[in-house]
């Protein structure tokens, strides 16, 4: 695999036009996250979503891992799909964390990432690493848009 501006524009291009399928996924999991601990989060849009790709993919050092990972997840399929099982799970994971940012939103979104990806199953015709992808720009994405109670006041641990 080559990366260049160009291919790291198209991925940028790809991962804009998912919105469709990822926006309800992010917004499905925080429903389900918000459940288990009680709190109320707020619902993501298809502008918030794109200002969060645009974001990512302003800073070219972290746009280009990130366009590395989701082509090799867009390309990535096994026959049988088990046996590659631990390899998109993995690259499902990185990309959420890098796409989340710097700790601790890195680690929430490699746990985030496999909620959301048992929420989601790619299409019969679609590659092994489809659904893994969608998961994981849910994961990356929803971790790093505010939304959540505690993300809303200062943090009461800051040493003065």
């Amino acid at each position: 695999m080559r990366l260049t501006p160009e291919t790291v524009r198209e991925e940028y291009d790809w991962v804009q036009e998912r919105s469709g399928k990822v926006v309800p996924l992010i917004n499905e999991t925080r429903a389900h996250l918000g459940s288990q601990f009680g709190v109320d989060v707020d619902t993501l849009t298809d502008e918030a979503y794109t200002a969060a790709i645009d974001e990512v993919f302003a800073d070219g050092d972290r746009a280009v891992n990130v366009a590395a990972l989701v082509r090799l997840l867009r390309k990535l399929d096994v026959a049988g799909d088990y046996p590659g099982f631990v390899v998109d799970e993995l690259l499902g994971r990185e990309l959420a964390a890098m796409i989340a940012g710097e700790q601790p939103l890195r680690l929430l979104a490699e746990a985030t990432f496999h909620v959301a990806d048992v929420r989601t199953h790619g299409a019969d015709t679609a590659t092994a690493g489809t659904d893994d992808l969608d998961a994981a720009l849910a994961a990356g994405v929803q971790t790093r848009v505010p939304g959540w109670p505690w993300q809303q006041t200062e943090s009461p641990f800051a040493v003065e």
